[in-house]
């Protein structure tokens, strides 16, 4: 009899741990070039969206094996976007005097997050873990809809305050110079 952990044989559980893995990585270089094509804020909102949906889904059928591996693997793939696109923004945004300090201000940001896990845990002990599923979608709903309504304008803010700020070297370079 197969050994199973919430209704997962340990083969299953196994190779989407290793697939996860190997897809948070391979992403991250993916979602940067995707940012490139359609803007950083818009390939946030297409992550976000798409973990919402990777997270219902395992809501509703993650004890099948074959779904839990292939949402799991698409719901760590695009949890790996925020590890290129977050400093990058942060880079274009407030440029790179201050890079490395920003982004370890991110990536500490990250770490307090993990400090939610009790809450999780708690939520799960006595309401189950479609709540948590729950509480995870609407989070990244939120952040989703975030990066399209308040960072993407707030950045659109910023960048125009620059430009009056400090003029555009180009325009002085291209009037004549008297020799």
């Amino acid at each position: 009899m197969p050994v199973t952990l919430i209704g997962l044989t340990l083969p299953a559980l196994t190779f989407a741990l290793s697939l996860d893995r190997i897809l948070n990585g391979l992403t991250r270089p993916f979602f940067g070039w995707v940012s490139d094509q359609i803007g950083r804020e818009y390939t946030m909102a297409l992550a976000f969206f798409i973990g919402a949906a990777a997270l219902f889904t395992l809501n509703q059928s993650g004890s099948n094996p074959v779904i839990f591996v292939l949402v799991t693997a698409l719901y760590f793939g695009v949890y790996g976007e925020i590890f290129s696109l977050f400093p990058a923004t942060q880079g274009d945004t407030f440029g790179a005097k201050f890079a490395a300090s920003n982004a370890g201000m991110l990536y500490t940001a990250k770490g307090a997050g993990a400090l939610l896990v009790p809450i999780a845990a708690g939520i799960a002990k006595n309401h189950g873990w479609g709540a948590v599923f729950s509480v995870a979608m609407t989070f990244n709903v939120i952040a989703g809809l975030m990066a399209l309504f308040v960072l993407k304008p707030m950045r659109v803010r910023h960048f125009a305050k620059s430009r009056d700020a400090y003029p555009s070297q180009a325009a002085t370079d291209s009037v004549p110079r008297a020799t």
